[in-house]
């Protein structure tokens, strides 16, 4: 039988054994026992290892349900942020046989499409951020194995929630800050409708509140450089004291807030400090360094993938937030006297 360079297939080892491909599953699958004969089981495996035939593996795991992949939903890859935590999550994977499809939600956040004809065929998992939420339920994620990251435990959609600790990272910020002597904060948010960013508007309120004679603004960017330049040009230029400290959301939002310091002819960290939060590469790339928190993004990604191994598996998830640390740099000072 001539086949050329063309890989066997089970309908080969059925002609080749004389058998229909029916039994030729039943026994390559070890299916067989007490339905063909051991003769007839023998005459397939000798014409399958005739042939070089090897089953086609991704075809059968998706009949099964089982492909060993796991999505990985994020909001965008604008940062290397997601980068890290998606290298993460791959290392772990790896270690136990799975890989990780990346998928971003377009626009940061909303609706995405269907990466796949029918997701829960295709996945055994699903690992999403809960600034992508809304696209878990565009392509039916919520309906398989689910992690969140970065996500309100009390309310999440997954089985299981894996956080880094924002509150605290929040927390060193808002006592470094206070601790130089600043009284008159800003705090450039990030406008997305997010759990994250309403916890450090939240923890930021309540720390430097708890201070008497501090004031807190609020100004809403869109996570960019330019979103963030004008709103931080905007109210620096409002009417009353000027802000002594910008506490920045991200570090995008951080390097933003230079540019508009620097068109009002005000000098970091001079005449207003400012902090940022992520620990990019973006921040030791701007002048002055940036004070800023340090967040583990890798091990994010790593403790996301081992939680939803630990669901998959019917165990508990490792609990505890993922500890972050302020990384002071020259981007702060006390405020000068006014």
């Amino acid at each position: 039988m001539a086949r050329g360079s063309t890989r066997p297939t089970s309908r080969d080892v059925a002609q080749v054994a004389g058998v229909s491909q029916a039994a030729v599953s039943l026994v390559l699958g070890d299916k067989w026992r007490g339905r063909v004969s051991e003769t007839t089981a023998e005459r397939v495996r000798e014409a399958a290892r005739e042939l070089g035939y090897r089953p086609n593996l991704a075809a059968r795991n998706l009949r099964l349900g089982h492909t060993r992949t796991v999505l990985l939903v994020v909001p965008a890859l604008t940062t290397e942020f997601f980068a890290g935590v998606y290298t993460g999550a791959a290392r772990v994977a790896a270690e136990h046989g799975f890989g990780v499809v990346l998928y971003p939600s377009p626009e940061g956040i909303g609706p995405a499409r269907d990466p796949f004809a029918s997701a829960q065929a295709a996945l055994d998992g699903v690992i999403a951020s809960s600034m992508a939420a809304d696209a878990l339920t565009a392509i039916r994620g919520d309906q398989l194995p689910l992690v969140m990251l970065d996500s309100d435990p009390s309310g999440s959609l997954g089985a299981a929630t894996v956080n880094l600790d924002i509150v605290d990272g929040v927390r060193q910020v808002a006592e470094h800050l206070l601790g130089l002597g600043h009284r008159r904060f800003l705090h450039l948010a990030a406008d997305v409708p997010s759990w994250t960013f309403e916890v450090r508007a939240d923890e930021l309120a309540a720390r430097v509140g708890a201070v008497p004679g501090t004031t807190v603004r609020t100004a809403r960017a869109p996570i960019s450089i330019e979103g963030a330049v004008t709103a931080a040009e905007a109210a620096l230029s409002a009417p009353g004291p000027r802000p002594t400290a910008l506490v920045c959301d991200d570090d995008k939002l951080a390097a933003g807030a230079y540019k508009a310091l620097r068109r009002l002819g005000l000098r970091v960290p001079d005449d207003v400090s400012v902090t940022g939060l992520d620990d990019l590469a973006l921040a030791t790339a701007i002048d002055p360094e940036l004070t800023t928190v340090r967040l583990d993004a890798e091990l994010f990604g790593e403790r996301g993938m081992r939680a939803l191994l630990a669901v998959l598996e019917g165990r508990t998830p490792e609990a505890g937030d993922i500890p972050v640390e302020l990384v002071v740099r020259g981007s702060t000072a006390p405020p000068r006297a006014s």
